[in-house]
């Protein structure tokens, strides 16, 4: 189990940022029959934990004169700018108590309807609720697709092999992964112009044009026979 240090904290609002830029990361514990505290981590600390634990695997989280106590990592705000850390929540868990969580999904293994038949793998669910005692709580679950053999293939929730004592809350026929294909959009039918049309708007230009032509003279004619 990973385990991360804290000590208490007096320091609220603007204050904070002199701390994180001290490399001191402000948090709260609270949940269960805890009463929120406010602390401090050691940043760097919290970074490595994170990337081994996230946000699934139990950590105890031993705070200075208060004690150990097993937790969840519930949330983290992001630094939008530098990406980095700003604040964490903590949520206190009961070890003999169950609790409902969502735990990633990793999908292994290749779908022959994709590499063989031309289908698109679509992941509808990226995480699945489960329920467990916290000990049991996995970093993962894993999605075998190599069942997907055919384009109509698909993955249930019953179909995902569970660890040991971990339960899925969603219902046993929800879709966890499919097989897509994409369809052909039928070509747009073309429009062959009237051609009987075409003919009589010309013709009766011509006729428009020809009439023009002998009631009025030409420029120069006037001229030639005024001389």
């Amino acid at each position: 189990m990973s385990q991360l240090n804290a000590t208490k904290r007096d320091i609220f609002g603007k204050a904070l940022a002199v701390a994180r830029k001290n490399g001191q990361l402000p948090a709260v514990l609270y949940g269960g029959k805890e009463k929120p505290i406010s602390i401090f981590l050691e940043t760097r600390e919290f970074n490595k934990v994170l990337g081994i634990a996230g946000e699934t695997t139990v950590i105890s989280l031993k705070v200075e004169s208060v004690g150990e106590k097993d937790v969840l990592i519930h949330q983290v705000d992001i630094d939008p700018i530098r990406n980095i850390p700003i604040h964490v929540d903590f949520y206190a868990i009961d070890k003999d108590k169950k609790i409902k969580i969502g735990v990633p999904l990793e999908f292994t293994g290749t779908a022959l309807a994709v590499k063989d038949l031309g289908g698109t793998l679509v992941k509808v669910l990226h995480e699945l609720e489960i329920e467990a005692l916290p000990k049991n709580i996995p970093h993962h679950i894993e999605v075998d697709i190599s069942p997907l053999l055919t384009l109509e293939s698909n993955i249930s929730v019953k179909d995902i092999k569970l660890p040991e004592g971990v339960t899925a809350t969603h219902e046993p026929e929800e879709i966890a992964a499919a097989v897509s294909v994409a369809k052909e959009e039928a070509p747009e039918p073309v429009v062959m112009p009237d051609l009987s049309t075409i003919e009589v708007e010309k013709k009766g230009k011509k006729e428009e044009e020809g009439g023009g032509d002998e009631e009025e003279a030409p420029s120069g004619g006037k001229e030639k026979n005024e001389k």
